[in-house]
């Protein structure tokens, strides 16, 4: 009998699902550590209650980031007022478990606590956004591998000739705040890898082209002008039946930002499958189809650092609102492990990417 591609790569998968599900092979942990590279997740403090996955996550993860604990809205809920507690959590957990840590983010235009636009429009100086910076990255100075400084900066859709996002830091600083952020943040973790974090790179669409276009401009840009920013964070939130990843366009893009001296790194990797067909098996299929068109490229490329998804199991994925949900009883499967900690074919997918990928 003859076998075509499709074939042989199911039947891999399925040896790889199965003998992890037995924990007979070594986990994403190892396989990405034998190619040079990290693989990770975001998880949040409350999860490292649940023995069963904590158990799993040092298994699996070489590198944590915070969900939710290191976002503004956590960190300062009220003007000088810190709350680290769920963060230390998270560190604490990783120096046990031999885990390196990210930090994700000090400069956002979302996830602000509803005193800071006030605040920040009103502010005489940059100390609003400077202190902030400094106060976090200085805690866990030396202990962390990699910041994301800036997220979401980039959205030409506000209209702007340089295609910058018209939040409240620009309103209040101009583009410069940008800088003054990764000057700041140079200075507080001088060892730290300082990214860039943003989403639409991926896809093959008119506005992802001009997305692509900006974000190269930018950080040309920033880099003429002696910014910091040392690595580009690839969001990688997919779709299983939306738009596709255009890989020759990814391919290109990526070797650009390779050119200029940076690191990649995929810091958010999800799949969206609420619009996918109801049986588990097409949707788990689809999830790691759009998962190996989008790492196969990533990880072709010597620059890419790390691959974290933004969670590891289902487990903790909430109920989507919706008369859909209430009539089918869907539920999101966007991770590679289900919700009783098992892989799952994007596990599989993941496995084999990092395995092949070019070794850095």
């Amino acid at each position: 009998m003859r076998l075509n591609r499709r074939t042989v790569l199911g039947a891999a998968a399925a040896g790889v699902l199965t003998a992890a599900a037995r924990g007979t092979t070594p986990g994403l942990r190892d396989i990405a550590s034998a190619r040079g590279r990290f693989f990770g997740t975001a998880a949040g403090s409350y999860q490292l209650k649940d023995a069963d996955f904590a158990a799993t996550l040092a298994r699996e993860s070489a590198i944590l980031v915070p969900e939710y604990e290191l976002k503004r809205l956590i960190v300062e809920p009220q003007p000088g007022q810190f709350d680290f507690s769920g963060a230390d959590a998270l560190v604490n957990f990783a120096s046990a478990h031999g885990l390196k840590m990210r930090g994700h983010t000090c400069v956002w235009y979302a996830a602000n606590p509803p005193w800071l636009d006030d605040k920040v429009l009103s502010a005489p100086d940059d100390e609003i956004m400077t202190f902030f910076i400094t106060k976090m990255m200085a805690r866990y100075r030396g202990r962390f591998h990699s910041w994301d400084v800036v997220n979401e900066a980039i959205f030409p859709a506000d209209g702007r000739s340089d295609g910058l996002r018209s939040s409240v830091w620009l309103k209040r600083f101009g583009p410069s705040y940008i800088d003054m952020a990764y000057h700041t943040a140079k200075a507080a973790d001088p060892d730290a890898l300082l990214v860039y974090n943003d989403w639409g790179c991926e896809g093959g669409e008119p506005w992802n082209d001009h997305f692509r276009a900006v974000t190269l401009k930018f950080l040309e840009g920033a880099k003429a002008r002696g910014v910091p920013i040392e690595a580009l964070g690839l969001q990688g939130h997919l779709h299983a039946y939306g738009p596709p990843v255009d890989q020759k366009k990814l391919r290109l893009f990526l070797d650009a930002v390779k050119a200029m001296g940076l690191k990649i790194l995929v810091t958010e990797l999800d799949v969206d499958d609420s619009t996918a067909p109801l049986d588990i098996a097409t949707r788990d299929r689809a999830v790691a189809d759009a998962t190996a068109r989008f790492l196969d490229v990533v990880l072709d490329n010597s620059a890419c650092e790390a691959v974290l998804s933004w969670g590891l199991t289902d487990r903790y994925l909430h109920k989507p609102e919706g008369l859909r949900t209430a009539l089918s009883g869907y539920l999101p499967r966007k991770l590679p492990l289900d919700s009783d900690l098992r892989p799952k074919p994007m596990y599989g997918a993941i496995a084999r990417a990092i395995g092949r990928g070019a070794t850095r």
